[in-house]
């Protein structure tokens, strides 16, 4: 089991639980996508699973380990993207690599039994800004990029440190509609092709319903029960234009809509 969320609690100071005895299991290699009405917990959820956040009550297990704080194989992806404005393409996209070369393989910083020289770092820089289509803009600022562009660099910052975990925040929120539809895809053939691990949350239900082979909607509210929409379709190239995507988008809003 990749995620083991076991009888979770959480809530902010002086506000209502969002999760109460709430358990989720995620298996390696699944695409989920969290979706629900604003302020029912999607992102308090990716934040617990990443270790910025500590649960009141319960435990989250991931690859078999308690999680105590963020672990270095797991990659946040965020909507703003985070990336360094006086860094280029390039230096943004390294900077996992060299945080990891300043602390070494402490087990904290970087896996323990993670090493990567100069030279094998550079190469796997190279490979990922390719893989991704921005090698041509590596000496670019981000004040110079487009948001799908800048977008693309932070999932690059991420993959070149080879997570078995990658988080993903309302990434593409903030796009245009064909750059969204270009990283969707873009993330999801990434998904098929190494099979990592991938929870995505998002507020569109095309969205969710395109990305996460399984869904998991949860309510306004506390969430106490997962509930949990099989999507086997998910991923494939073919799957947003065939009755069987829009009839699970009628299904999920239909779901929404009676939660709300």
């Amino acid at each position: 089991m990749m995620i083991e969320v076991d009888n979770l609690s959480f809530a902010y100071s002086r506000q209502s639980k969002i999760f109460e005895n709430f358990s989720w299991h995620v298996r390696k290699s699944e695409a989920w996508s969290i979706i629900g009405p604003s302020g029912c917990g999607k992102t308090t959820l990716l934040y617990l699973l990443a270790g910025l956040y500590e649960p009141n009550e319960g435990v989250i297990r991931i690859a078999g380990s308690t999680l105590k704080r963020p672990r270095p194989q797991t990659g946040l992806i965020l909507q703003d993207h985070g990336l360094l404005p006086w860094a280029t393409v390039r230096e943004n996209a390294r900077l996992g690599l060299k945080i990891r070369g300043f602390y070494g393989p402490d087990g904290r910083h970087a896996p323990s039994d993670a090493f990567i020289d100069t030279s094998a770092g550079n190469k796997i820089v190279d490979y990922w800004l390719k893989r991704l289509g921005i090698n041509q803009l590596k000496d670019k600022y981000p004040s110079q990029l487009s948001g799908g562009q800048r977008q693309r660099t932070a999932i690059s910052r991420s993959l070149m440190l080879d997570p078995d975990l990658l988080l993903l925040d309302e990434p593409f929120s903030a796009l245009d509609a064909p750059t969204r539809e270009d990283l969707e895809k873009l993330v999801s053939d990434l998904h098929i092709e190494t099979g990592l691990t991938i929870i995505i949350v998002t507020h569109s239900i095309e969205e969710s319903v395109l990305m996460g082979n399984k869904i998991l909607a949860l309510k306004a509210g506390t969430n106490h029960t997962p509930h949990i929409i099989e999507n086997v379709l998910a991923c494939r190239p073919d799957y947003r234009g065939s009755p069987d995507f829009h009839a699970r988008c009628e299904e999920l809003r239909s779901l929404l809509g009676r939660s709300a």
